[in-house]
């Protein structure tokens, strides 16, 4: 099936079509359009005009649009579930997931919506101030660009293109090249609803030549990204004054203290280092383990590891499907091979046929081991043996990544100085740091990236502050 440029509400033909594989067993799962720079700039000159119109709709009628995606998308699940399955070799089960994740995602920012307000401001509080009528209100910010990364193709769109959309932006969709139809099928949902607000989102396909034209054009006032560091380090020096909101991964760890549960703290950071073979922003991939229990944690780890099923993404107990190219699962395996080499041990036997990367958790892994030292994207974790909290708590800030943290412990010392010592934009207290509900503010500090995202959080993010006073 193809997936067809948007033009605002009308769907285009392309002169040309870039063929997708199957990750899993490299048959022609979609084509997408081909696009330039061109396109990039008729979709944002359209959406440039529609957002003037979608300014002044009503928050009723932008609610009730994407409460009617929510509804279709949910009556059309196993669809797009084996669409996302197909495209990015996400396992069936977990496609799922996300599609009722996206579900959820919709609905919120719905429900966020009809509740944001402004608020009234005491001018005259001030002894340099005097009496007035004095409140701010939140006013739709113009267009967005959203830009959305292929390991969540489907939820991590919704969650740029809700609350733009329904807090009266237009909006021009760039998804990633590794899940073109998904995205369409997507978009095509809100376009053909009976509440859409015409022309308020288009969807253009491509990489850097794309990007670049709707990063840098004077059009859009919110940029907003999810991907890589280094595209996110072009996208602050293209991008010119907007407002930028870049959510750029990490290194996510958990520290296992020795008052911990360890049967809880295995099977869940087997969960958590593993679940969509490693790719997630925050996927657990450093374990700080004390001394004290090193070895039994070990030992429960590489057990609950040993557990998960490996196979074909279309059986509905795989757990873990292939990587995403084959680019990924040789750096996968040039990873662990690097570690061995420097003295690290894998706990159980180090697979990897095609893309299909077997859960590998390594051992005897020291701080400077580039294993540990820069995000793998893939289903690896390291364990590291340190003497205390204290031991670990520099270790696990030392990263230039700073999303999420967690720590296993019933220590309530411990939790409170986790809470307030660990530097990240989110802190998990006896669970893995792969825990999000979508509900919640998220993003990071440091290289993880800026702005936040949540439904309520992203609404803000794309809306501007208008300060009134009536004197």
């Amino acid at each position: 099936m193809r997936a067809n440029i948007f033009f605002g509400s009308q769907e285009s033909r392309s002169r040309e079509y870039k063929q997708r594989r199957s990750p899993y067993s490299g048959d022609v799962v979609s084509e997408s359009s081909i696009c330039n720079e061109s396109d990039a700039k008729k979709a944002l000159n359209i959406a440039k005009e529609a957002a003037k119109v979608a300014k002044k709709t009503t928050i009723a009628q932008r609610c009730d649009w994407i409460l009617d995606v929510a509804k279709r998308l949910e009556d059309s699940k196993e669809d797009m579930a084996q669409t996302i399955t197909d495209e990015v070799a996400k396992p069936i089960y977990f496609s799922r997931i996300e599609v009722d994740r996206c579900v959820e995602t919709l609905r919120l920012s719905a429900e966020t919506m009809r509740t944001m307000h402004g608020e009234t401001i005491n001018t005259d509080a001030m002894s340099s101030g005097r009496k007035t009528i004095a409140y701010f209100t939140r006013e739709p910010a113009g267009v967005v660009v959203a830009i959305t990364p292929f390991n969540f193709p489907l939820n991590l769109a919704a969650h740029k293109l809700a609350p733009a959309l329904v807090a009266g932006n237009a909006v021009v969709l760039k998804p990633t090249p590794e899940a073109p139809l998904t995205a369409y099928k997507f978009a095509k949902l809100f376009i053909e609803s009976e509440f859409a607000i015409k022309d308020a989102l288009s969807v253009v396909y491509g990489d850097a030549e794309v990007g670049s034209a709707l990063v840098g054009s004077d059009i859009p006032r919110v940029i907003s990204f999810t991907g890589s560091v280094p595209v996110g380090e072009i996208i602050t020096r293209s991008a010119g004054i907007k407002k930028i909101s870049l959510e750029l991964g990490g290194n996510a760890a958990t520290y296992i203290d020795e008052s911990a549960d360890l049967d809880l703290a295995a099977t869940r950071c087997a969960y958590g280092a593993f679940v969509n073979s490693g790719q997630v922003c925050i996927s657990l991939q450093r374990i700080y383990v004390d001394a004290k229990v090193y070895d039994k944690f070990a030992s429960k780890m590489a057990e609950e590891t040993a557990k998960l099923k490996v196979g074909s993404p279309y059986n509905e107990d795989t757990f873990l499907g292939p990587l995403i190219d084959d680019e990924s699962a040789k750096r996968a395996y040039d990873w662990v091979q690097s570690a061995i080499k420097e003295g690290a041990r894998s706990l159980l036997e180090i697979k990897c046929e095609g893309r299909v990367f077997s859960p590998c958790v390594m051992a005897d892994v020291r701080d400077d081991m580039a294993i540990v030292c820069e995000e793998v994207f893939a289903p690896i974790v390291s364990l590291v043996k340190v003497e205390s909290f204290d031991d670990a708590l520099p270790r696990m800030n030392s990263s230039p990544f700073g999303l999420q943290f967690s720590v296993f412990t019933n220590s309530l010392k411990i939790t409170k100085r986790a809470i307030d010592e660990l530097d990240a934009g989110g802190v998990v207290i006896n669970d893995i740091p792969t825990l999000r509900f979508d509900i919640q503010p998220y993003g990071g500090v440091k290289l993880s990236g800026v702005g936040r995202e949540g439904p309520r959080f992203a609404i803000e993010e794309m809306s501007e502050i208008k300060s009134v006073m009536i004197c």
